[in-house]
Formats: C-alpha cells, sequence, structure tokens
C-alpha cells in the first residue's frame, strides 16, 4: 500500500472536523491537486460520519478517503497509521494526554509529524527526549502549528526578514473581537481542558528547561522588560497574554542564535481589552482560574463546569458556527532595532516597524489553515527547511513561502508601519 500524503488523526474531534472541512477547500486550489490524504480515529463508524458531513458542506465526494483505525492507547495501531503516510496530522489532544504516543509512532515509521499544541510543558519534553531520535528517523517533529503560535512565531520572522537591519525586541499586542452572547460559547471543551492542566503543571516548566537548556543564552541590551500588569496601549489596556507564544518565539530565537549565529530578537506578548473594567475583570477571573487549577479538588469543579468559570465562553457542546466565523482578531507586532547591515549594536536602537497578523475564527478556522500548510510545507519545501529534529514553526519554515500562502488562505501577514527610523522622528 503505498503513502499517502497525509492523515488528519483525531479527525471526529471538533478541531479534526475542520481541518478535513478547510483541507477540501485548499486542494480546490490547482496548486495541490494531487495530494493524497486520509483520515484517521477510533471508530470507523464516526469517521464514516464526519465524511459524509464534510461531504455535504463542501459537495466534494469523499467516499474513496481511506479510513484508518488508530487509537493513542494501542501503540501498533498508531505506528500502523504512521506508516500508511508521510505526514501524520495530530489533532488528537490534550497533548499532555494523548500526544507523546504519536510523536514515537511517527519517529519509528519514518514519518513527519505536526500539530496544534498550545502547551509548553509537552512541546519543550518531545525537544528533550526526541530531538535526537528524530534527527536520525529522517524526520520533522513540529508543534504549535496553530494560533499558538504561528501569528507570534512566523510574525517575528516576518519583522526580521523584512526589518532592514537587526531587530533587538517585538513586542506583541492580541486584539479578539467575538460575539458578546455567544449562543452555545465559541471556545471548544478541548481547548479549556488543555488550558486547565497547563495552569496545573505550570511550575514543572522551570526544571524542564535547565534540562533542555542548561547554558544560558548571554544578555541582550537593551533589555526588553515586562510592562506593568495592566498598562495601557491605543486606548485599550493590556494583560500579558498567558498562551505559549512567548516560549515558542524563545525556542525559535535560541535556534536561530545557536545554528545560525543570529542575533535572537527578545519577545513579549499581550492582549487587549477594550475598557479598564474589561481588563481588571480578565485580571481577577485569571487569578481565580491559577488558583482553581492548583488543587486537585477545584481543578474537577473547573473541567465539570466550563461554562460557568469561563463566563459562558466555553461549552461542551460544539461551538456554533456562526459565532466562531464571527470571531476576528489580529496581532499587532512592534518591533524595535538598528537599521543596516553594519549598524553599531552597543547604540540605543534607531529604528521601529510594525506588523499586523489578522484573520478569523483563531481557535478553530486560522489554527487548521497554519496546521495544514505546516504539513503541506514538509510534502512540498522539504529542501527549504532545516535538519530534521524537534521545531519551532518559526525555525523551521522561515525559508519557506508558508506566510504567501497563508496570506492567501484567509491568515494575512503585513507590514503596516516600515522603515519608521527615531533620528527621523525628531
Amino acid at each position: 500500500m503505498s503513502r499517502l500524503d497525509l492523515i488528519i488523526f483525531g479527525a471526529t474531534g471538533y478541531t479534526g472536523k475542520n481541518a478535513v472541512k478547510e483541507l477540501c477547500r485548499v486542494l480546490k486550489n490547482n496548486a495541490f491537486t494531487g495530494l493524497t490524504w486520509g483520515v484517521a480515529g477510533r471508530s470507523e463508524s464516526k469517521l464514516d460520519d464526519v465524511l459524509r458531513e464534510v461531504s455535504k458542506k463542501t459537495e466534494e465526494d469523499l467516499s474513496s478517503i481511506r479510513k484508518v483505525i488508530a487509537d493513542v492507547s494501542d501503540e501498533k495501531s498508531l505506528t500502523d497509521m504512521c506508516l500508511q503516510c508521510k505526514v501524520i496530522v495530530n489533532c488528537c489532544g490534550p497533548y499532555r494526554n494523548y500526544g507523546e504516543p504519536v510523536v514515537k509512532a511517527a519517529i519509528e515509521a519514518k514519518t513527519h509529524y505536526v500539530d496544534v499544541s498550545g502547551e509548553p510543558e509537552f512541546m519543550e519534553t518531545m525537544q528533550l527526549f526526541y530531538n535526537e531520535r528524530a534527527r536520525e528517523a529522517g524526520v520533522y517533529i513540529i508543534s504549535a502549528c496553530g494560533f499558538d503560535s504561528i501569528p507570534n512565531d512566523m510574525g517575528v520572522i516576518f519583522l526580521q526578514q523584512n526589518f532592514g537591519g537587526t531587530v533587538n525586541s517585538v513586542e506583541s499586542y492580541l486584539t479578539v473581537m467575538a460575539p458578546k452572547n455567544p449562543s452555545g460559547g465559541y471556545i471548544n471543551y478541548g481547548t479549556w481542558e488543555t488550558l486547565v492542566y497547563s495552569l496545573a503543571n505550570y511550575s514543572m516548566l522551570s526544571k524542564l528547561r535547565k534540562k533542555l537548556y542548561p547554558t544560558p543564552m548571554p544578555d541582550f541590551k537593551p533589555k526588553l522588560t515586562r510592562r506593568r500588569l495592566l498598562h495601557s496601549h491605543n486606548s485599550a489596556y493590556t494583560l500579558p497574554f498567558p498562551g505559549s507564544d512567548g516560549a515558542v518565539v524563545y525556542r525559535t530565537q535560541r535556534s536561530l542564535y545557536e545554528h545560525e549565529s543570529q542575533r535572537p530578537a527578545q519577545f513579549k506578548a499581550y492582549v487587549t481589552f477594550p475598557s479598564l473594567f474589561m481588563g481588571l475583570k480578565t485580571l481577577f477571573g485569571a487569578i481565580v482560574l491559577y488558583l482553581m487549577s492548583m488543587l486537585s479538588c477545584t481543578r474537577a469543579l473547573l473541567l465539570r463546569y466550563p461554562r460557568l468559570f469561563s463566563g459562558g465562553t466555553v461549552s461542551r457542546t460544539e461551538p456554533s458556527e456562526t459565532d466562531v466565523q464571527e470571531t476576528r482578531f489580529y496581532f499587532e507586532l512592534l518591533a524595535e532595532g538598528w537599521a543596516g547591515d553594519d549598524a553599531d549594536l552597543t547604540s540605543p536602537p534607531n529604528k521601529t516597524m510594525t506588523a499586523k497578523v489578522t484573520g478569523s475564527n483563531p481557535g478553530y478556522g486560522a489554527t487548521v489553515v497554519a496546521l495544514l500548510f505546516s504539513a503541506i510545507m514538509i510534502l512540498r519545501e522539504q529542501d527549504k527547511m532545516p535538519k530534521c529534529g524537534v521545531l519551532t514553526p518559526g525555525y523551521a519554515y522561515r525559508k519557506t513561502s508558508i506566510i504567501q500562502h497563508l496570506n492567501e488562505n484567509n491568515l494575512k501577514f503585513e507590514i503596516v508601519s516600515r522603515d519608521s527610523e527615531k533620528q527621523n522622528e525628531k
């Protein structure tokens, strides 16, 4: 049996189902005709249901799509699944619970692997234990290929490639515009479960990172310090963004420093709110969420009553398609550094540049677009990628055309303020 180009594992879940639907849309583009694919999951009947549902929505005949039965608790089924494709697209999370067996199977089968994990503990553990094995097998293991963390990770790369000099630091501000009264919540339960367990295990990251990076990077000046916990920005109020973006960007920039001798960009991420009241309300909710995630009894309450503790944004039922499609976002990335290739990096930075990354349906629209093109880049542009291993998206895809493809598929990267040199502003 010949290998398919890719298989979507976890296709019966909410993210997986959206990935199947998006792949049908992408394959209508003449540039990707001929790409072969399949779906995988625990239940053949549920896989049939997904293919029928997507077929009805897309008016595509999916009757010939290969279905593979695989279960994360059955190592042989995972290896057999991976042996049937060149790239496994893993939509089966939370990855801290279900990701490692799939990574192991992919390496054993010499199959490339991508996922949408936003879990630093999982991603960094995979790098620590499987990077050398992946290199020996000649495969890529690339996590964070969704909303976490393509916009910020590739956004920093995009700025570095367009800056015309050296970037010292980037500050990212995320703004989300969502329906005020979602009918069924616009965040899937799996995303909530991932967040709760990430908070519960946050303290483990420090020890893990000391093993992963025993030698710290040198201090680069001027040092980018975090702003006040709640500060104003462009008539909005901001808090530190709690996602995995900072960890992923750091790993990318460290790879550029260690393997390409490129000065790394420092990075801080924030999320904006339209009013001080909303910012304070969110801060209070975040503190309660963090404290409740620490104890097993209160953590159980968070997982049992997600809609109550998320203010109505999370539901065990699938989010309303209307609500998620009406949710829009943009990242504003502010870079500061030095103009020119021969700049004196000991002098004060003299140049700024602003990029913006915009899209819709961040959790399940923009995410699956980024995920699928991450897989396609491995299939089509592997010659532009670095040596195999457990990599970040920014380091793996920086020389590919992924940003061009994302721009053509409703996830837009653009420079909105170019070549603003500080000395010219005086």
